[in-house]
Formats: structure tokens, C-alpha cells, sequence
């Protein structure tokens, strides 16, 4: 792996400080506070999360020990019993938020329903004792393959209950995929549903387990729980297959939480590389209880009068994170939508922002171009005066989709906390904390309190001031992943090899290509994946992607390398259009020369290539993968299971 020098002209000068009124009433209220806290954690992380732990959450025994770090494996209050089902619930029944909402939900036909705190715990308990009906205990992995409703979060909390692990796989993924997922994590009991909605059109949920299932192909389910949500007709398994309502109905809501140890799993999730096998992320319960449930309480400066709204899928750790387990755990009003923005109803999301008077909006960059593509007569003609705080996740954010979102969705006055993560971070990292960070747009400016972020070289040196180089973590965190499950081999291979130990310190390899400023604000530049070469100079991809997109012409751009003979790689970009431009070679040297003017004549892309529309997967990422195979000319190979719509793909193709 080489060394990303990343070279650009492309500076970002804009800075917005926080609103006084804001900050006024904000948990981290100015620049000394979040420096006084940073500084607190950084001379003493032990004490720093052990304070943290001990007023945040419910334990029913504290720990002996804060934190045993045997490079690379950790371990978080240990011998501490805890359940994070008891932390998301049952502790809010002794409070008046026994009768607050919890889990605001709207179906993407129209159909919509809302639990307390006080009816979410019964669900949850009476589905926990479901489970164990069925057999589950303490230790079991159950696989949840669900659309965005309800019973997902009921699953996953009924799961947490009883100490059965849970492992989400997306809706979206195939039945190979999850064939391949259930059996690398030896799942007794998978929930779904006979289908979900998904832009107008039904998902086969049960039939896609039925395919994963068939032949006996993973010997370890023993059965299948299935929500009725589309009525459609589905084969049901005599024996093994159970409709949810029916086994719910009577069943008992008493169900005493299970005192788990901090170090038992909680979940494994799996992420998806572009070849080979999964890699099964395990999380454990104390530290990622307390991780996630502080970093949503601060960096969205939750309040109890607050309607949150992820868009994320649950499938994802966003899902987890930041729809189920962090707002859950601070008591806050959490929004699930099963829809997405489509072409029968461009303007979704701000219909659930008015009707819900949704306060703090979560989203990914992806969307916000495909917001800026619509239009801004959609988000302009809603009410979305109730919002007050953005935030971003997924991938770094181009500087003009993060001024159109701050000025069209926000109206200038909500700030926006871009955050930079990772499922195997369990939380965010670097973001702005919105009432004491001024934020810079495209930076996700500060590490959050008590994560030791730097910018190195392969040596484990840190690299100067705008210079590119490596994200690394140089302390353990509570939110971390523990191993990759079934694999520790392949955990320390992974993140913990790459860069060699400092002093005896070990350092956390993200994967990702970043560069700090002056200030110390951290520039996220994308996967180290995503760096081109071009006559020996490296390149962002994100910060060419920037610079097309900052032409009024250009809605999205996603840039790839392609092998060549003189400069090593050469730029292509594909590129999607405003409504009202059209694609012509006029057009494609202008873009060219944007960029020359922008960057340097070193990133002028060698081929533009117009398109309708990029290939992503479900959860809104662009497959770059993808389009370097089509770039150079190759066959498409590689997983391409999460891919959303595979007709775009198939444009492309007949494209080159």
C-alpha cells in the first residue's frame, strides 16, 4: 500500500461558528468546554469513560476493572452486569417519560404507528419471551432479515434481553448473502416478514429465506418467525415457520431482563468487502451501550422535547446506533420510515418532517444530491420549520451539497454535524459537537471527546499539516469492535497491522485517506481504495468529486482511476446532470476545465462520462468498485448484492 500524499488547491475557507442561542442551551456549550472535556479524557481515559458509565447508564453490579487492553483485543468495565434493553426502557417506566413516545413509525404506504415507552417495553418483553418459548437462551446468534418496521426494533431489543446475539441483515441483501451470513454466525431462529415496501414495489422478504434455507443449507436455524406486513402469499414450513402474531398472542409481558456481562456480545454485524468473505463485526454490550448513548445525547445535543429522525435502514450500524440503541437509551422520541424519496413521491422525506414536527434530521450525502437533483421546490413547499440540527453520515460530503443543505433544508439557522465513522467504531469519531465546534463545510471537523484521532504514514508517523496520509486511532474506545467473529486472525490483520506499533502503542487503521489542516480540523478524503496516482501525484477522489459538483451543471460525480501506460492512472468521471442541462461535448471540456481550475491541471479527468444515475447500494454508497471495472474496460466481478437498482448498471455497460 503506498502513501497518500493528497494534493489540491481545492481549500475550503468558509467557517460557521455556532448560534449563541444555540449553544446557550446546548449539553457542550462553547469551544473551552469541548477542549476542557478533550483534554480531561485524553490525560485520563479510564476515569473520563468510568465517570460516563457509572451517571449514564444502569448497572446492576459495577466493574472491577475500567478497561484491560491486550493489543489488539479490549475489554470495557470488566465484570460489570448490565442489559442495554434495561437501559433503553425499562429505567424510563419509573420516569414521566413512561408515557412518551418512543418509536414513531410510518409505513411508505401511509400507514403509521406509534409505541411509548410503556408499550414498546411490553412488546419487547412479550417477544423476548417468544423467543425463549422457541428455545433461545443466552448466547444464541438469531438473524433478523426485516423491512423498516416496528418489529425490527422490537427484535433486536427483545434479543438484547435475553442475551441471544442478534445479527441484522439488510433487507435489501440477496438470499446468498444471507445464506453466507446466518451460516458464518450459526444462527438458531430467523424473524422476517412476508415481505416489506420499498419505493412502491414489495420486497419478497420470506421468499428470499426460503431460497437461503432450501436443501438445508444452513443446518443451524431451527425456525422462522414471520411478520405479516404485505399479505402477500407466501409457503409457510410446517414445523419450522411461525406467523409472529399468532405466537405473540397471550403470551406473558413479564420478562425479566437478562444481567449481562459487559464483555458479552451483543451483535455481529456484518460488513461486505468488495472479494471475499464478510467480515462479521462483533460488539460487545457495556462499552457499546455507553459509547452509543453519548455520542447521540451530545453530538445531536438531544433534548427531551426533541422528534429524532435517522434515515438509515437498521440493517446498517447507523440503523443500530442511531435509530434503536443511542436515542432509545437517552429516552428520546425516535422516527422510523420504511419508505425512500421515488418517483411517485419525490418528496417523502420533508412529508414526515412536517407531519411529525421532526427537530433533528440524520441523513446521508448521497441523498442531499439526490435531494439537489429533485429540485428545491419539494423541501421548499413543506413546513420544515421545526427542524433545528442536520447531520450527515456515510461518506464525506462534497462542500456545496453541505451549503445546499444548510441553506434549502436548514434555512441557515440548523447547524450541521458531519460525522465521520465506522461500523467497526460502533460510534461516531470526529464530528462537530453543534453548540462549541464552528463547522467548516466537508470537514468533520474534531474527535470526539476522548478518541485520540491522528493522520500518519505507514511508519505510524504523523504526517504535517495538509498533508494526506492515513486515519488512524491511536486509544482504545468503549464503542470499539472487539474481533471479527470467528476470525481474531483476520481483526488484527486487518486494522491493527498495517501500522506497526509506536513505543509498544498499538494504532487503529481505519481504511480511510484524511489530511488536517491548520486548525486541526480532520478532512475525511475517502477510502485509501479511492486515492489515485497520476504521475506519481495522489489524488482524492472526493476532492475531484468535489470539485464537479461545485459546477451548477453537475448533481453527483463519482471519480475512478483507469490504468494507463504514461501517467499510471487516469481520471474518469461519471457524472449526472442538473434537470436542466444536457450532456454534450461542449459541456464535458467545460467540466474538464472546472476542474483544471479547481485542483491543478494534474486532475483534469481524461473521460467524462454522462449517466442518468450511479450505481449504489441500498444504503445509499456509490459503487466505485464498479465503475473502475467499467472504466478499464473489465468485466463487472466482485459482490454485487447490495446493489439497489441493477438496471443502472446495465445503462453503463451499453454506455462504454
Amino acid at each position: 500500500m503506498s502513501q497518500p500524499t493528497i494534493e489540491s488547491i481545492l481549500q475550503e475557507k468558509r467557517l460557521f461558528p455556532p448560534d449563541s442561542d444555540f449553544s446557550q442551551n446546548a449539553h457542550i456549550k462553547s469551544l473551552a468546554d469541548y477542549q476542557g472535556l478533550y483534554d480531561r479524557a485524553k490525560a485520563d481515559p479510564q476515569q473520563f469513560w468510568a465517570e460516563l458509565a457509572e451517571n449514564e447508564l444502569h448497572w446492576f453490579q459495577k466493574w472491577d476493572t475500567v478497561l484491560d487492553w491486550q493489543p489488539p483485543f479490549v475489554k470495557w468495565f470488566v465484570n460489570g452486569k448490565i442489559n442495554i434493553s434495561y437501559n433503553c426502557l425499562d429505567r424510563h417506566l419509573t420516569t414521566w417519560r413512561k408515557n412518551k413516545a418512543a418509536l414513531i413509525w410510518e409505513g411508505e404506504p401511509g400507514d403509521s404507528r406509534t409505541l411509548t415507552y410503556s408499550q414498546l417495553h411490553r412488546e419487547v418483553c412479550q417477544f423476548a419471551n417468544v423467543l425463549k418459548q422457541l428455545g433461545a437462551k443466552k448466547g444464541d446468534r438469531i438473524g433478523i432479515y426485516m423491512p423498516m418496521i416496528p418489529e425490527a426494533a422490537i427484535a433486536m431489543l427483545a434479543c438484547a434481553r435475553i442475551g441471544a446475539p442478534h445479527s441484522v441483515v439488510f433487507g435489501g441483501f440477496s438470499a446468498e448473502a444471507l445464506r453466507d451470513r446466518l451460516n458464518d454466525a450459526e444462527a438458531k431462529i430467523v424473524i422476517t416478514a412476508d415481505g416489506g415496501w420499498r419505493k412502491d414495489a414489495i420486497v419478497p422478504l420470506k421468499e428470499q429465506v426460503d431460497k437461503a434455507l432450501e436443501n438445508n443449507a444452513v443446518p443451524s436455524i431451527t425456525d422462522v418467525l414471520v411478520v405479516k406486513r404485505t399479505n402477500q402469499t407466501i409457503q409457510m414450513a410446517a414445523g419450522r415457520d411461525h406467523w409472529w402474531h399468532d405466537l405473540q398472542k397471550g403470551v406473558s409481558a413479564d420478562c425479566s431482563p437478562e444481567p449481562m456481562d459487559s464483555e458479552d456480545m451483543l451483535f455481529v454485524l456484518y460488513t461486505s468487502g468488495s472479494t471475499g468473505k464478510p467480515k462479521g463485526v462483533v460488539h460487545t454490550t457495556g462499552g457499546y451501550n455507553l459509547y452509543s448513548h453519548i455520542t447521540t445525547k451530545w453530538i445531536f445535543d438531544l433534548q427531551d422535547t426533541d422528534v429524532y429522525w435517522c434515515t438509515a435502514d437498521v440493517g446498517w450500524i447507523t440503523g443500530h446506533s442511531y435509530i434503536v440503541y443511542g436515542p432509545l437509551s437517552n429516552g428520546a422520541t425516535t422516527v422510523m420510515y420504511e419508505g425512500a424519496p421515488r418517483a411517485s413521491n419525490p418528496g417523502c422525506f420533508w412529508d414526515v418532517i412536517a407531519k411529525y414536527g421532526v427537530t433533528i434530521f440524520y441523513t446521508a450525502p448521497t441523498a442531499i444530491r439526490a435531494f439537489i437533483k429533485m429540485g428545491e421546490h419539494h423541501p421548499k413547499s413543506r413546513n420544515l420549520s421545526s427542524l433545528r440540527l442536520l447531520g450527515t453520515v456515510g461518506e464525506p460530503i462534497n462542500p456545496e451539497a453541505w451549503m445546499w443543505y444548510q441553506k434549502v433544508i436548514g434555512g441557515e439557522r440548523c447547524p450541521i454535524v458531519d460525522t465521520w465513522w465506522q461500523t467497526e467504531t460502533g460510534g461516531i469519531m470526529i464530528t462537530p459537537l453543534p453548540g462549541a465546534i464552528p463547522t467548516k463545510p466537508g470537514s468533520a471537523t474534531l474527535p470526539f471527546p476522548g478518541i485520540i484521532a491522528d493522520v500518519v504514514d505507514l511508519e505510524g508517523n504523523t504526517v504535517p499539516d495538509n498533508e494526506g496520509g492515513y486515519l488512524a486511532i491511536r486509544h482504545p474506545w468503549p464503542g470499539m469492535m472487539r474481533t471479527v467473529y470467528g476470525d481474531p486472525e483476520r481483526f488484527r490483520r486487518t486494522y491493527w497491522e498495517h501500522i506497526p506499533p509506536t513505543d509498544g502503542k498499538y494504532t487503529y487503521f481505519a481504511g480511510d485517506g484524511a489530511r488536517k489542516d491548520e486548525d486541526g480540523y480532520f478532512w475525511v478524503m475517502g477510502r485509501v481504495d479511492d486515492v489515485l496516482n497520476v504521475s506519481g501525484h495522489r489524488l482524492g477522489t472526493m476532492e475531484v468529486e468535489s470539485a464537479l459538483v461545485s459546477h451548477p451543471a453537475v448533481a453527483e460525480a463519482a471519480v475512478v482511476g483507469k490504468p494507463d501506460e504514461l501517467k499510471g492512472e487516469e481520471v474518469v468521471a461519471f457524472v449526472t446532470l442538473e434537470g436542466t442541462y444536457q450532456a454534450s461535448e461542449e459541456l464535458s471540456k467545460e467540466l474538464k476545465k472546472h476542474v483544471v481550475s479547481e485542483i491543478g491541471a494534474i486532475a483534469r479527468p481524461g473521460e467524462i462520462r454522462f449517466t442518468d444515475a450511479l450505481p449504489k447500494t441500498r444504503s445509499g454508497k456509490i459503487m466505485r468498485r464498479l465503475l473502475r471495472n467499467l472504466a478499464s474496460g473489465q468485466e463487472v466481478s466482485g459482490d454485487t448484492s447490495t446493489l439497489e437498482d441493477r438496471s443502472v448498471l446495465d445503462k453503463l455497460r451499453e454506455g462504454a
